[in-house]
């Protein structure tokens, strides 16, 4: 429940509200961070606070996730306009921020069940040139020099989540296990950082109402300075999970749908950017499987605890194992 009293005054004393009644209605979605829609009037908002209970230091950046939208402002990245920020804890108990709610569609299948095979092509082909533009913004130009560490963004990553993982209460899979011996003996050669986004999949994409045309990009919370070819993985993994696992198409006929194979989303990218895409493929899938799974373990953790913001948290947990293995089944392709 969110104490309507304070959030009523703070949101008057921002101008975002008069003197009509004020409702809040919690938003269905990210795992992470209590999201809900304000109405305030013919006004709606979106309200997004940092959970309740013991944190991880790292976690529920929900500051990071304002900062990083309120630089892309004007960018080829679309983005909701941010309208405040709040780090009085007496008002909610947690910071928070709000910003414009996106009237438009989010589409949670990958899939995109009942799109016409045209309409399955316009919306990957917006959906790539969005992560292009993402990975070619100017880190310095927009203010965020100092969003993250130069170099070394994926040796950084396998360590931060091997430790988040040994840290846990739930048992890990072997294969994870296996996952965070192999992955740092393996890391390619050559090293790049721009602005990543960590969690680009298409739920996290709100597109126009009628329009293949992205009109918002959500989940900012993992977002910092880091490989793109990283990123790029992790939004790829939706053509190699099977639907019943992760929110995947791998196995479904992609030509007989109109969505892009992988190779030629690759290689929209590759045009886009001038990034060589191609070398290093399977350690980049193996490491976002990895990560993925470190995530829903995670996720197994606070359902234990009781403090996740999901009531689906203990079935999304479960999911770990299975990704697990499949990453580790991708470390063991050859390389390319």
């Amino acid at each position: 429940m969110v104490p309507m009293v304070p959030l009523t005054d703070y949101l008057r004393a921002q101008g975002l509200a008069g003197d009509e009644a004020i409702a809040v209605a919690p938003l269905t979605g990210g795992q992470s961070n209590p999201t809900f829609r304000v109405t305030a009037g013919d006004r709606a908002y979106v309200l997004r606070k940092k959970p309740a209970g013991q944190l991880a230091a790292s976690a529920h950046a929900i500051d990071r996730e304002y900062r990083v939208m309120q630089a892309l402002q004007g960018s080829d990245v679309p983005v909701p306009r941010m309208l405040a920020y709040c780090e009085d804890e007496t008002i909610l108990g947690t910071p928070f921020y709000v910003m414009e709610f996106l009237q438009g569609r989010v589409f949670m299948d990958p899939a995109l069940p009942g799109s016409t095979p045209a309409e399955r092509g316009a919306i990957y082909r917006e959906m790539g040139r969005v992560i292009a533009a993402l990975h070619s913004v100017d880190p310095v130009a927009v203010g965020l020099a100092d969003y993250g560490r130069t170099g070394q963004y994926v040796q950084r990553q396998i360590d931060r989540w091997s430790r988040q993982c040994r840290a846990l209460s739930v048992p890990l899979d072997d294969d994870m296990r296996k996952l965070m011996d192999w992955l740092p003996a393996h890391v390619p050669p050559g090293d790049e950082t721009t602005l990543v986004h960590g969690d680009y999949r298409i739920d996290n994409l709100v597109f126009h109402p009628s329009e293949a045309r992205v009109i918002g990009v959500l989940d900012w919370e993992l977002s910092t300075l880091g490989h793109p070819l990283a990123d790029l993985a992790y939004h790829c993994m939706a053509w190699n999970v099977p639907p019943a696992l992760w929110r995947g198409m791998g196995g479904l006929d992609l030509p007989a749908l109109g969505i892009p194979t992988e190779a030629q989303y690759l290689a929209d990218y590759s045009a886009a950017t001038g990034r060589d895409v191609q070398g290093h493929w399977s350690f980049y899938m193996a490491y976002n499987l990895f990560r993925m799974a470190a995530i829903l373990y995670g996720i197994a953790q606070r359902a234990a605890d009781g403090s996740a913001a999901s009531a689906d948290a203990e079935e999304t947990g479960r999911k770990a194992g299975p990704l697990a293995r499949l990453g580790w089944e991708w470390a063991q392709r050859p390389g390319e």
